[in-house]
């Protein structure tokens, strides 16, 4: 009975370990084959590692096999800890191919570290080593930005705008935190921009427009880029409107306004002046008349006290009819209405 019992059992056991290596060889055996046969041989152990870790097996085990057969021994380990610190495994190992065959310094965890650098953005590793080995051409400015020219004003005052295409290559060693087109584009636009307000004329500009794309070239620009720039071409200069006609113009018409502002002030002094001229006239006038309403009691007052004679009184009035007889001849007639 016991022999029996132990019979089953350890029958059991080999039939469960039957089943376990059943689904082993289901689940892994065709991943295992393929990389036995490609030459880069992945471990039953690693490959139900990769499953414990939820690592997809077979975009690693791909993977390698495609650095294997492009000469480039990677193991599994780094390719899986790439892949769950959230990095696009396909991508660097694609990046690094292209890289070794086009002879360019690129180990693999600085493909990593680019691939993670540029995580989250329309860009990747791959596309910076293919900019490394077939230079970009970068429109300045940006058609995206709603501007098709880079406007400058020479030392003559007439505008010119200037449109112009940059050539780059990746610069693998800095593209780790350096910076983006944006500041390549942002440097070459003040670039152009100095060299077209240093010129005398626009003329000199138009004569010699290489003169733009030396200066920028001069001022390495592309330093703490993630980019070499190779060129600087103008491919279009055009003239604009005369900004220092312009400016002459508006700063002519608000000397104008200001002028006529100080005119309407001083106007409005005069005026005031007038007005308090006109109000002491009529209180001289008034005084004179308080002074001549006076005279007829002076008058009585002479006659009372007896300073003043008859004939004395008469004369005066003489004097006076005389007097306002030469006024009237003086004074023309006022000509009467029809």
């Amino acid at each position: 009975m016991i022999i029996q019992f132990a019979f089953y059992f350890i029958f059991g056991l080999v039939l469960i370990a039957a089943l376990v290596m059943a689904v082993i060889l289901l689940n892994f055996f065709g991943t295992w084959l393929r990389a036995k046969l490609a030459d880069a041989p992945v471990s039953f152990g690693k490959l139900i590692g990769m499953r414990l870790r939820r690592v997809p097996m077979g975009l690693i085990v791909d993977s390698r096999i495609t650095a294997v057969k492009a000469g480039i021994n990677i193991d599994t380990d780094p390719l899986e800890a790439h892949y769950l610190a959230g990095g696009n495994v396909s991508h660097v190992v694609l990046a690094l191919i292209a890289a070794d065959k086009a002879a360019l310094q690129l180990d693999f965890n600085r493909a990593c570290a680019i691939d993670l650098a540029i995580k989250g953005t329309s860009k990747t590793v791959l596309e910076a080593v293919r900019t490394s080995i077939n230079p970009k051409v970068i429109d300045c400015p940006n058609p995206t930005t709603g501007k098709v020219t880079i406007d400058a004003v020479a030392r003559d005052g007439i505008g010119v705008k200037v449109r112009a295409r940059v050539t780059v290559r990746s610069n693998l060693n800095r593209f780790v935190g350096g910076a983006t087109e944006e500041t390549i584009i942002a440097r070459v636009g003040e670039g152009i921009i100095t060299s077209i307000g240093s010129a005398v004329s626009y003329k000199d500009v138009l004569e010699n427009p290489d003169r733009i794309s030396k200066t920028v070239l001069a001022k390495g620009l592309d330093t703490g880029t993630a980019f070499e720039i190779l060129s600087v071409d103008i491919a279009d200069v055009d003239i604009g409107d005369n900004i220092g006609a312009k400016l002459q113009a508006e700063q002519a018409e608000a000397d104008k306004v200001v002028a006529q502002a100080k005119a309407e002030m001083r106007r409005a002094a005069a005026v005031a002046t007038e007005q308090e001229m006109k109000a002491r006239t009529q209180e001289m006038q008034a005084k004179v008349v308080e002074a001549e309403a006076q005279v007829p009691e002076a008058i009585s007052a002479a006659f009372r006290n007896g300073n003043l004679g008859v004939m004395e009184y008469m004369r005066m009035k003489n004097i006076q009819a005389d007097t306002s007889m030469r006024d009237s001849i003086a004074t023309p007639a006022a000509s009467t209405p029809a």
